[in-house]
C-alpha cells in the first residue's frame, strides 16, 4: 500500500490517538471518522484536437457542524478520493483551531494541467463546477484555490455557477481577482502565516532571524510567499525545490532576484537562477533539502514528505508544514524523539482559509477591506491561534499537533453536542 493510498487512514489514525487521549464521546468519534458527503464526477470535455477526454472529479464535504464547508480544488494526476477525503478532514480541524465558522471539504480533477491548453483546462473547470454545484453555494460549500488551481480558475468556477442561476455570485469561491469580489492580501495569505507563525516558533526557541536558516521544499506560491516575508524579516533562505530540482547556498539565496527570475520563468521554475548551487532532480533535491542544516525545515509542497525512511535525517530544530499531510505519524514519533519541535499544517497553514474567510465576508457584506486591514486581521488571528496551541501544549504536556489536533477537536465536538443528531 502507498503512502498516497493512505492518506485517510493516517487522518483516521491522528483522529483515533487523539481522541483516546481525549475521552472523546464514541458517537460523536464514529461520526467525525467519516465524511458528511462524498461527490464523484465524470467531467467529459473537448479538447483541442476534437476528441472527447473524460477526467474524473471529487468534491468531499467532511463535516458541516460549526457552519458552511470550506476547501480548495486541486488538479493534479494523483488526485484520489482517498485523498480528497484525508484534506477535507484536515480543513475541519483546521478552520476550528483557527476559529473560524466553516467545516471542511476538498475537491479535485485527476488531470496533468501542464499537458493542457488554458482553453482546455477553462472547459474542464466549467464542466465541473456545472457537475458540483448541487452541492456548493456561498451558504453551502466555498471551493478555493489549491494545487495547480489559481484566480482564474476561481473566475471560471465562478461565473459557471453565476450563469446557472442567474445572477453574479461572488461568495460562491473565494480566491478569486479581486476585480470580482477576491480580497486584498489573499494571494500571499497563507506563505504569510506560514511565516508569521515560523518566528513566533522561532522566537520562543530563541533562534533570532539574523542567525537563523531556513530551507523551503516547495516553491509554488506558499513557498515563494513564505520565502519572500522570512527574507524581508531578516532569515537567511539557504535551500529550497521545486517539481524540477533545488538551489542552494548556505550564504542565503537573494530570494527577490530569484522572484524576479520565476516571476520571468515559462515554467515558472528555479532552474537558470545564478545565485546557488543547482541541483537537477526533484526526489534528489528533496533529499538533500530534508537532511539540510538549516535551523527551521518548511515543507510547503505536497503531503507525506516525511517519512519513516528520512526523518531521521532531519537536522532542523523546527518544522513548519506549509503543505497538508506533509508528516506521517511515524515520522512524527522520529522527529518527537529528537527534539524536533513541529508546527502542524492546521496551524501553519491557516492563512490562506483566514483570508477566504475575509473574502467571504466581504461578498456577502458587499464591503471591502484594505490590504492593511486584511493583513493585520491575518496576523491577529494565526497569533491567537499559535497561542492557543500552545497553551494547550504547555497545559497537556504534549506536542504542538496533538495539541492543535485536540482544541480544533474538541471545538467541533461541542457544535456537534448542542447541534445533536437529526433526526
Amino acid at each position: 500500500m502507498s503512502d498516497r493510498f493512505s492518506f485517510w487512514n493516517m487522518a483516521c489514525r491522528q483522529l483515533d490517538r487523539v481522541a483516546e487521549r481525549m475521552g472523546l464521546d464514541p458517537n460523536i468519534h464514529a461520526k467525525m471518522r467519516h465524511c458528511q458527503r462524498s461527490l464523484v464526477v465524470s467531467v467529459p470535455i473537448r479538447m483541442d484536437d476534437g476528441h472527447v477526454e473524460v477526467f474524473e472529479g471529487y468534491r468531499v464535504q467532511h463535516n458541516s457542524e460549526r457552519g458552511p464547508t470550506k476547501g480548495g480544488v486541486r488538479y493534479h494526476p494523483s488526485v484520489t478520493l482517498d485523498e480528497v477525503k484525508a484534506l477535507a478532514m484536515l480543513m475541519t480541524w483546521k478552520c476550528a483551531v483557527i476559529g473560524l465558522p466553516y467545516g471542511g471539504a476538498k475537491g479535485g480533477i485527476v488531470c496533468d494541467p501542464s499537458q493542457m491548453s488554458l482553453g482546455e483546462i477553462e472547459r474542464m473547470t466549467r464542466r465541473f463546477t456545472s457537475e458540483i454545484s448541487i452541492i456548493i453555494g456561498p451558504a453551502k460549500d466555498i471551493p478555493a484555490p489549491d494545487v495547480n488551481t489559481n484566480p482564474q480558475v476561481m473566475s471560471w468556477m465562478m461565473d459557471t455557477y453565476s450563469m446557472t442561476v442567474g445572477y453574479a455570485v461572488p461568495g460562491v469561491v473565494t480566491g478569486k481577482p479581486v476585480e470580482i469580489g477576491g480580497s486584498e492580501g489573499r494571494a500571499e495569505a497563507t506563505g504569510r502565516g506560514v511565516a508569521t507563525v515560523m518566528m513566533a516558533a522561532a522566537e520562543r526557541l530563541g533562534l533570532h532571524p539574523a542567525q537563523s536558516t531556513v530551507a523551503i521544499q516547495g516553491f509554488g506560491n506558499v513557498g515563494r510567499s513564505a520565502a519572500k516575508f522570512l527574507h524581508g524579516k531578516g532569515f537567511k533562505i539557504t535551500g529550497v525545490t521545486d517539481v524540477g530540482g533545488g538551489l542552494f547556498n548556505p550564504r542565503g539565496l537573494d530570494i527577490p532576484a530569484l522572484l524576479a527570475h520565476v516571476q520571468k520563468s515559462a515554467d515558472r521554475q528555479i532552474k537558470g537562477f545564478g545565485g546557488g548551487e543547482y541541483m537537477e532532480g526533484h526526489d534528489a533535491a528533496n533529499a538533500r533539502l530534508l537532511a539540510m542544516p538549516a535551523d527551521i525545515l518548511a515543507p510547503c509542497a505536497l503531503e507525506n514528505q516525511i517519512t519513516a525512511d528520512n526523518a531521521g535525517a532531519v537536522k532542523a530544530k523546527i518544522i513548519v508544514e506549509g503543505a497538508n499531510g506533509p508528516t506521517t505519524p511515524e515520522a512524527d514519533e522520529i522527529l518527537a524523539k529528537a527534539g524536533v519541535v513541529v508546527v502542524p499544517d492546521i496551524l501553519a497553514n491557516a492563512g490562506g482559509v483566514t483570508v477566504s474567510y475575509f473574502e467571504w465576508v466581504q461578498d456577502l457584506q458587499a464591503n471591502f477591506w484594505d490590504e492593511e486591514v486584511v493583513n493585520r486581521s491575518l496576523d491577529r488571528l494565526m497569533m491567537r491561534a499559535f497561542n492557543d496551541v500552545t497553551d494547550v501544549a504547555a497545559r497537556e504536556k504534549c506536542d504542538l499537533r496533538t495539541a492543535a489536533q485536540m482544541l480544533a477537536i474538541s471545538r467541533v465536538a461541542k457544535a456537534a453536542t448542542l447541534r445533536g443528531i437529526y433526526p
